[in-house]
């Protein structure tokens, strides 16, 4: 089954670093506006941290090209790039962590801020839960009301998901299936029904 792994539920994590307070979050973002969301209200709750650095990816972890990472203030280079680096290796999708430092007064370097930071992620990485999210593909399936058993045998056999069924002239199906599975069950509509059952592709 094609598709990716994504955080199951939002994991915090906390250490002290030579006196600064780390605080490492993450939750499961599956857009670039509900990472920025995320940021702007733990920046709204917590206005006295010091810095509120961050590191996400949007969508699956082996293609996408939505990821982003930001400093937040820190010397270039310390803290978004390490943090971004784990994630793109931790196999994970749809994921922003952020790490909150509250200075403790004690400077740590350009090096020591790159390991507290991407080991900030590393400890969220270590308890982090996941699950799996499928690609799914979106149909719309109009067919004779004498075909509807026969359809709704066939998306059993493809593992589709009916979201709504309407009756009028004829019986129209919304549904939602694996992506991977799409091709077999628009085939089959095809070879089974011919022109008594019409399908398009939905956004969802």
């Amino acid at each position: 089954m094609s598709g990716y792994s994504v955080p199951a539920k939002p994991v915090e994590v906390e250490e002290v670093i030579k006196g600064s307070r780390f605080i490492s979050r993450a939750i499961n973002v599956d857009t670039v506006e509900a990472a920025k969301g995320y940021l702007k209200q733990l920046r709204e709750a917590e206005p006295d941290a010091t810095h509120h650095c961050w590191a996400y990816i949007v969508g699956d972890p082996k293609s996408t090209t939505l990821i982003g990472c930001s400093d937040d203030g820190e010397p270039a280079g310390t803290a978004g790039k390490p943090m971004l680096n784990i994630l793109q290796h931790s196999g994970i999708g749809d994921i922003i962590v952020v790490c909150t430092r509250y200075y403790g007064g004690t400077k740590l370097g350009t090096g020591g801020l790159a390991r507290a930071y991407g080991g900030g992620v590393k400890l969220v990485m270590e308890q982090i839960e996941v699950t799996d999210k499928i690609d799914k593909a979106w149909l719309k399936i109009v067919g004779a009301y004498e075909c509807a058993k026969d359809i709704e045998y066939e998306l059993k056999l493809v593992d589709a998901e009916i979201i709504n069924t309407e009756y009028d002239a004829q019986v129209t199906y919304q549904v939602a299936l694996p992506a991977e599975n799409k091709t077999t069950l628009t085939e089959q509509l095809i070879v089974r029904f011919g022109e008594k059952v019409q399908w398009k592709s939905i956004q969802s």
